[in-house]
């Protein structure tokens, strides 16, 4: 009876299971139950199941190193009855550690859940974890394998003509090289034209929620020298976006102007340098250097201008307030960053010195005070803009960063000066006459602490994993989990290392995800708090404050249930 190929599927499966290394199962199934454990955000049981199965994976492969490295140095190993005794036991302690760690994975996920206000979720869905933490181990495994192929063909043809172990290492330089330049230059290369091509489909979108503005001095408006068109589809929300005067005369009581917005879309023109020229004449048709505030923006990757942040500026300073943004791409931050890391500091540089020039020309007495701004890679950009020895004789006012990104230059440099015994997830510099930090509970220096002739502020949350993910937090502890532990992160956190930083590599991905307020996702409430630091808005009672934050919380609130605030969402997760 014709049943060899019903048998040889099993066989299949069975000669595969069997050469899999006990060892690096021992190290992968650890790994994995050390995924369950809390980082920054809540996870989902796809995005935990993906991470346990990246975990299982990287364990598996440092198992193999490790048992791969006791054979080549001849050291005793357990054969026989000691052999299945010593595995029998490890399997057991695996699978208790392993059925433990499930067991509470719900509750861990819920300690943060409840430091965000979020519902808790009665499961772990541990057996949807395990499915998806196979799927993605056995994925894992087949390219790794694939590597030991290839690597194998290679040092066997290459032993014809030098020493086997000069082969060995060859063979294995050559499949990096192999699989380095297909993901590089063909894989991500391939994906990247398709996703710009997208992005930039998205960007040139008209919506009709938005449409043109009537006013001739509205960016994009009947007399504006940048179509609406050319404004791309962050411009255009930008512009559209903010409240008027009327808005802010009804909040406020007080008289108020209209808001000043000025955009310069990738459409505009064809370089940084000539958008920023076009944004510089557009500011000066609109009167923008009439206003008593200006802040230079720096977007995101994709050009989105985070409206909490000018809406709390333009409310706290009665509309008296000019902005300008300039787009430098279309793709998202983390593609941004990857394909075109040079592009956004450019843009942004190319911005300011056309500002700062025109503003040092202007009378002191009546220019306008000189701000930057900039959330995210924003934040990072908006901070390579400035040249600190070229405002020495004639500083700016300040400028307030926002989730500024962990390969932010300027904040690390800051944030490891810090003084010592103030949290790294909040530090303290100095007298804090220079620069502050300050997140959900405001800043540790006292507001009525004199600050200096620059006032610069960086907002950022402790459950914010694109600030304070570290590639080095593969091997070393980090210093923001050193108690006390950040308002907003789980008291059960704790350091495992290789896992902890695929743990906030995931984090990352989805910091979106959380409500305002925490992880990347900034609430206006405490952009009205940053902004008061920034710049000596007075005039505000408390009562009157808190009323203000209300408002603008239930403003962003109805902009996210109307899908308004949707890009920011689309600008972190790439679309």
């Amino acid at each position: 009876m014709p049943q060899g190929p019903h048998r040889r599927l099993p066989a299949f499966f069975q000669s595969h299971l069997e050469s899999l290394s006990g060892v690096g199962l021992l190290l992968g199934t650890l790994f994995f139950a050390a995924s369950l454990t809390p980082t920054l955000v809540p996870r989902t049981y796809v995005t935990q199941g993906v991470l346990g199965g990246a975990c299982l994976a990287a364990g598996y492969g440092l198992g193999v190193l490790w048992h791969w490295l006791w054979a080549y140095l001849e050291l005793p190993e357990p054969q026989g009855r000691t052999a299945r005794i010593v595995n029998g036991a490890i399997t057991l302690i695996c699978a208790a550690v392993l059925l433990a760690f499930l067991w509470r994975a719900a509750d861990w996920q819920n300690t943060i859940r409840a430091l965000m206000q979020m519902p808790p979720v009665p499961s772990a869905h541990p057996f949807k974890v395990c499915i998806t933490a196979l799927a993605t181990f056995a994925v894992l495994l087949a390219l790794g394998r694939l590597f030991k192929l290839v690597t194998r063909f290679v040092a066997v043809r290459v032993r014809r003509v030098v020493p086997r172990r000069v082969a060995n290492v060859t063979g294995a330089a050559i499949a990096i090289l192999i699989f380095w330049s297909l993901a590089n230059n063909v894989f991500f290369r391939a994906a990247l034209h398709v996703l710009d091509a997208s992005f930039r489909e998205y960007d040139a979108l008209l919506e009709p929620e938005r449409p043109r503005p009537t006013a001739s001095n509205k960016t994009g408006g009947p007399d504006s020298l940048i179509a609406w068109q050319q404004l791309g589809r962050a411009g255009r929300e930008f512009i559209a976006s903010g409240a008027s005067a009327a808005d802010i005369r009804a909040q406020t009581g007080q008289d108020a102007l209209e808001p000043i917005r000025v955009y310069v879309g990738l459409p505009g023109a064809d370089t940084p340098a000539a958008r920023a020229k076009l944004a510089l004449a557009e500011m000066k048709r609109v009167g923008a250097f009439d206003r008593s505030t200006l802040v230079v923006v720096t977007p995101t990757g994709t050009g989105w201008i985070d409206p909490a942040a000018m809406d709390a500026l333009e409310y706290l300073l009665h509309g008296d307030v000019a902005s300008v943004g300039l787009q430098y791409s279309y793709l998202s931050s983390p593609l941004s960053l990857l394909a075109q890391p040079e592009y956004g500091s450019e843009a942004a540089r190319a911005l300011f010195v056309e500002v700062y020039g025109y503003w040092t020309t202007l009378p002191k007495d009546k220019r306008p005070k000189l701000y930057l701004h900039g959330l995210s890679l924003g934040a990072m950009n908006s901070a390579r803009s400035a040249e600190l020895f070229e405002m020495i004789g004639d500083p700016i006012q300040g400028a307030l960063w926002s989730g500024p990104p962990f390969e932010s230059r300027v904040w690390r440099a800051i944030t490891d000066a810090r003084n010592p015994g103030s949290p790294a997830w909040r530090p303290e510099l100095r007298d804090g006459a220079f620069v502050r930090f300050m997140n959900q509970q405001g800043s540790p220096v006292p507001a009525d602490a004199p600050w200096g002739p620059m006032r610069i502020v960086f907002l950022q949350y402790a459950s914010d994993a694109i600030t304070f993910f570290d590639f080095r937090d593969l091997y070393r502890r980090p210093a923001w989990m050193d108690p006390p532990y950040g308002p907003d992160v789980s008291p059960q956190l704790r350091w495992v290392p290789v896992v902890t930083m695929l743990q906030l590599a995931l984090d990352m991905s989805v910091s979106t995800d959380t409500p305002l307020g925490y992880g990347h996702v900034y609430a206006p409430q405490h952009y009205v708090d940053a902004w008061l630091a920034v710049t000596g808005a007075t005039g505000w009672t408390p009562d009157a404050l808190a009323r203000l934050k209300q408002h603008l919380l239930d403003r962003a609130h109805a902009a996210l249930a109307d899908g308004d605030n949707a890009h920011a969402a689309y600008e972190h997760r790439g679309g």
